[in-house]
């Protein structure tokens, strides 16, 4: 008799949540019908429209975002549990950016998690605040302009490599940029000078190459959202397998500078430090980002060794592929446009007084004017992150209808670049729309290349030196003329905008 009330119970329980659940759902689906968007069903949602050829997914999403323009948003169910709002309007881009609560990352970032853990890319709440807080005197300018060195030696480096190459029919430059960046963040980092240029350390690099790959290809279904399902299938085995790779090498480079550090000061030496009168780094040694985080965990040990890893790997994640984007995006723009490239070029003899050879100094990198237009104008139309996440903690209102709280928002910056209010001509290739007098009056979240609010990117100065010292050391001695169109070289919004396969470029020496 018992046994008989505990199973009516329980089927009632089951009975209630199901109800519950349905008609919630039947809420959700009524608000986002509220929203424009391409046709959808029970359960699938619009999976069955995201093309498995990462190509047909993006020009998918442009079609949609094209079409629903001048409404600002659109409605999108990659199931029928989880519906997105995607939104291209410079007012909605504000409204969600500009929020100081809408800072939670959301569904799609958790496939990073096992990589970066909890690190400042996506935590939430408190930690994120903590992380932020923490980790900002790490970019101090001071420590950014100490880098400039270590930019420079990489970026002659692949300046060296690419000049081998110019009596090459064509190059594809992407992988080339991809492994100077890599060694760029490595040493930056961790201190640590992989020879990604050199072929060294092959498994580590293809390990971080993959691994945006596999992370974007999961993210687009959500069959594969289930680890006991997703940890068995070929991609989750790969997955694993680059993780260990990944998260081995980082954890020996911690340990063994964390002895370094302790040896130093057994010897006396003195640990790096930023001199707060001059705000000079002093320094014997090339300074490291996993040097300040050893220095904050010996202060205070709350700070782990593991949360030394999960920050040292966001750097890595973050670092390394966005500024390859930016830089390789350059470069193929001004490979279609030998006008702009010979302006660039002219502005460099001018600053570095024909010196072809010399480092890129601080100073110099202030006095680049044009270039600095050129980047940003190129981040315009290639932003290295196209797409960016927000759950909302509230509800919010979004093109004048409701959104509720847990809904996934989607800005579309690729697309929010294109708007021909902001932007007249969008796809022209316009370095001085960013000269002082064009930009007045621009709407502030009408470009967002480091996203924008409390949670824009820490790196962006970084990027933007990096990315600058590279094309200064290439352009100084080398031309580059555009072989593909941009339909030919299909750039593709993965978790970085990536071109399909490759760009390929004719470099030439300059006389």
């Amino acid at each position: 008799m018992a046994m008989g009330v505990g199973i009516i119970a329980i089927f009632l329980l089951v009975c209630i949540l199901m109800g519950y659940l349905f008609f919630r759902q039947m809420k959700l689906w009524y608000i986002m019908s509220k929203f424009p968007g391409p046709k959808a069903y029970p359960i699938i949602g619009n999976a069955y429209q995201f093309d498995t050829d990462p190509r047909g997914f993006f020009r998918s999403l442009t079609m949609w975002m094209n079409e629903y323009r001048e409404f600002g948003a659109f409605r999108l169910l990659f199931s029928s549990v989880q519906p997105a709002v995607l939104t291209l309007s410079a007012n909605n881009a504000e409204t969600i950016l500009s929020s100081s609560k809408q800072l939670n990352k959301g569904l799609f970032y958790n496939m990073l998690k096992p990589w970066l853990g909890s690190g400042l890319l996506i935590s939430k709440g408190s930690k994120w605040h903590t992380r932020r807080k923490l980790l900002t005197p790490s970019f101090h300018f001071a420590i950014l302009t100490s880098f400039v060195d270590i930019f420079n030696e990489h970026a002659q480096t692949i300046t060296s490599k690419m000049t081998e190459l110019v009596h090459e029919k064509s190059v594809n430059i992407f992988p080339m940029v991809t492994r100077c960046t890599l060694d760029i963040i490595c040493s930056t980092a961790m201190g640590k000078n992989i020879g990604a240029q050199q072929g060294k350390n092959r498994e580590y690099v293809q390990a971080v190459i993959e691994m945006s790959d596999i992370i974007q290809e999961r993210q687009k279904y959500p069959w594969l959202w289930i680890d006991t399902i997703y940890n068995q299938l070929p991609s989750g085995k790969k997955h694993s397998h680059n993780l260990q790779i990944l998260h081995t090498l980082t954890k020996t480079v911690i340990l063994l500078r964390r002895a370094e550090r302790k040896r130093e000061r057994q010897q006396g030496k003195k640990i790096d430090v930023i001199d707060d009168k001059t705000e000079e780094v002093r320094s014997r040694r090339k300074l490291a980002f996993l040097d300040l985080l050893l220095e904050v965990h010996e202060q205070d040990p709350s700070f782990t060794l593991e949360d030394i890893r999960e920050e040292v790997d966001t750097f890595m994640f973050e670092g390394h592929d966005t500024t390859a984007s930016g830089t390789s995006w350059t470069l193929f723009l001004l490979g279609h446009h030998p006008e702009i490239q010979k302006k660039v070029q002219e502005e460099l003899d001018n600053v570095f007084d024909n010196d072809r050879d010399r480092p890129v100094t601080n100073d110099d990198i202030q006095n680049l004017t044009y270039l600095n237009c050129v980047v940003k104008e190129a981040l315009r139309l290639f932003p290295p992150v196209p797409l960016i996440a927000r759950q909302l903690e509230e509800d919010t209102v979004l093109s004048g209808n409701f959104v509720p709280k847990d809904t996934i928002t989607v800005i579309g910056i690729y697309w929010l670049h294109r708007d021909p209010k902001q932007f007249p001509d969008p796809e022209k290739f316009d370095p001085d729309r960013f000269l002082p007098e064009n930009i007045k009056g621009r709407h502030p979240f009408a470009y967002v290349p480091f996203s924008a609010g409390p949670r824009n990117c820490i790196g962006q100065k970084f990027a933007l030196m990096e990315e600058k010292v590279i094309l200064a050391s290439l352009l100084r001695k080398l031309s580059f003329k555009s072989c593909q169109s941009v339909e030919e070289v299909s750039p593709i919004g993965e978790l970085i905008l990536r071109p399909y396969k490759g760009i390929e470029m004719e470099i030439s020496l300059r006389a």
